[in-house]
């Protein structure tokens, strides 16, 4: 708790002896036998509460109290007054912001409880306000965030993008040049770094623009099925490396959503149950309707995720051993994905069973 300091006004010497006999333990009193002298105590000291007596000469209880918010605005203030002031102290109580009266002679025991509770009270409002100042500095920190966020997709977009797209350009050019056998080897390594460089930009583009709500979405009717179709074409390769069959429970469904959004996490999802599919296994692909709702399921045959494992892989840039090598991605698929899906009114749900490892989301 803190100390505080205590400033008593009468214009009888004893009663503000008596005032710091009372309060002396607990907090440092500060005695003025007049409005005059209170004010230039007011103008040293940092105060927190002040008990001021109404009957004063020159400068009534009320008046001091009005003029010492100028100098002490957060000091808490209670008036002291005879039954014979009541009424005049009533009609003049808001000038002084005062906390609260006692009337005279003060019960000892109710002054000090009333002291206590407004000091109390004072602590509050000073806690309050430091949290106040704490939030508005979060808020602009977080403002900051978001400006750096919008700038930080400028950089990816010109910075990085732009030589990106010329190197890509110059690779093509030099495949056309007759390379020898050594030549070509580096010219592939290059290319495979390049088109890894690529994915990892535009990942981290979707990622942002999705998480601050500036992804730009075209709503429109297309066929789920087509779009499945189409993206398993580009997997063939991959598939027949690794041995996997395709198994597909399709059929003829429109669904409102953006087509190249849905896509683009259709090739992620798909991408990843490659990749993590257990070799020779078979790839389940559904779309079915639930009610008004189209399910779309993407079942891999592989080790089994623990709740933890799949809460971190959620996650973006989760590195693994593999990540680490260069082998498996950037960690990027799945949090893309839920990121785009939340935007687009879905989300992503992911669960493993008895070696089924199953991704799913919903569609209107």
């Amino acid at each position: 708790m803190m100390k505080h300091n205590l400033l008593c006004v009468d214009d009888e010497p004893d009663n503000v002896d008596a005032l710091e006999r009372l309060f002396r333990k607990k907090y440092k009193v500060f005695k003025a036998t007049s409005g005059a002298s209170a004010l230039e105590i007011l103008e040293k000291e940092n105060i927190s509460l002040i008990i001021s007596d109404q009957r004063m000469p020159q400068m009534t209880g009320v008046e001091f109290l009005a003029k010492s918010i100028e100098i002490q605005p957060d000091a808490i203030r209670i008036l002291l007054t005879g039954y014979t002031d009541l009424d005049s102290v009533i009609a003049a109580i808001n000038s002084g912001q005062i906390y609260r009266y006692v009337t005279k002679p003060w019960d000892p025991v109710d002054l000090t409880n009333a002291v206590d509770k407004a000091l109390e009270r004072l602590e509050l409002s000073i806690e309050l306000k430091e949290k106040n100042a704490a939030l508005h500095k979060a808020l602009a920190e977080l403002q900051t965030l978001d400006r750096s966020k919008d700038e930080f997709m400028i950089l990816i977009n010109h910075e990085l993008k732009t030589p990106l797209t010329v190197i890509l350009s110059y690779l093509e050019l030099l495949k056309e040049s007759s390379p020898t056998e050594e030549q070509a080897k580096y010219l592939k390594r290059v290319g495979e770094a390049s088109e890894r460089l690529q994915k990892l930009i535009q990942d981290s583009l979707e990622l942002v623009s999705a998480e601050t709500g500036t992804l730009k979405k075209n709503i429109t009717p297309f066929l789920i099925d087509e779009a499945i179709e189409q993206i398993l074409i580009s997997f063939s390769e991959a598939l027949n490396k690794k041995g996997m069959k395709i198994k597909k429970d399709l059929s003829p469904l429109v669904v409102r959503s953006d087509s190249k959004l849905i896509s683009g996490v259709l090739q992620r999802l798909i991408e990843n149950a490659i990749q993590f599919g257990n070799p020779d296994s078979t790839l389940l692909i559904s779309a079915k309707t639930r009610e008004t709702e189209t399910v779309v399921k993407i079942v891999n045959e592989g080790p089994d995720l623990s709740a933890e494992v799949i809460d971190r892989i959620m996650k973006p840039f989760n590195l693994n051993e593999n990540a680490l090598h260069h082998s498996k991605g950037s960690g990027l698929g799945l949090s893309v994905s839920q990121a785009i899906l939340k935007n687009l009114g879905s989300e992503l749900n992911l669960t493993s069973d008895r070696g089924k490892v199953e991704v799913s989301f919903v569609l209107g």
